[in-house]
């Protein structure tokens, strides 16, 4: 079939009961799905009982709706695993990211993300942004209230642009199986531009991380991996 059917529209719809029948589900060959009685029509045919229960489903249905679709107002959202493998479906991603202005808990794992620069989150508190393309701090999305960042799985190369997390309240960071995390004194690095940081990749603050690094030690050191 190259065209929508008739019923096209009423696909995501649910199924009413329909009292005094004996037809089963199991006995429909070909349904069909019509448009029901209009209140006129009920009315004249003494069935408003019917209208009436009708329509405390209908209210009920599009109240529970609302809520399960309310996620522009939600606090928490999962959208990870999205399988954005067109352009078309990364810009209308990134639209949906741009009204997340209250979410403060976001999940958006193996999305194969590579820039949210543009994007900002004033809420989020805690965000998971495991096993995407990201190769730089510097094309994360703008979240000041960031409390808990994951960034395991991605291609960060470098701690450039770290610094910018200097003034958030980031107590968390997991770069785990990113090539920066094989840079000479990897931790002394992170928590020297991060001074308020209290975890990196699940292990607390060792009084070792707090000596500062040796740059010049850092320069001069090559690792062949």
């Amino acid at each position: 079939l190259f065209s929508k059917l008739p019923s096209d529209s009423f696909k995501y719809l649910g199924w009413c009961d329909i009292e005094e029948h004996g037809v089963q589900g199991n006995q429909l060959r070909s349904p069909r799905v019509r448009e029901g009685p209009s209140e006129e029509e009920l009315f004249f045919r003494k069935e408003e009982h019917t209208l009436k229960k009708r329509k405390q489903v209908t209210d009920t249905e599009k109240w529970e709706k609302r809520l399960q679709e309310n996620w522009e107002n939600c606090a928490e959202l999962n959208l990870s695993f999205q399988d954005l493998g067109d352009l078309y479906q990364v810009e209308n991603f990134k639209r949906i990211l741009r009204r997340l202005i209250r979410v403060e808990k976001l999940w958006l794992v193996d999305n194969s993300l590579t820039d949210l620069s543009a994007i900002r989150l004033p809420r989020c508190r805690e965000l998971n942004a495991n096993k995407n393309h990201f190769t730089s701090f510097k094309q994360l999305p703008k979240i000041p209230q960031i409390q808990h960042l994951s960034l395991a799985e991605n291609n960060i190369t470098t701690l450039s642009g770290i610094s910018d997390f200097r003034h958030t309240p980031l107590e968390s960071l997991i770069l785990k199986r990113n090539p920066c995390e094989f840079q000479e004194r990897y931790r002394q690095l992170v928590f020297s531009n991060l001074p308020n940081l209290k975890i990196l990749d699940g292990i607390p603050k060792l009084p070792e991380d707090c000596s500062p690094p040796d740059v010049r030690f850092f320069y001069r050191v090559c690792t062949i991996l």
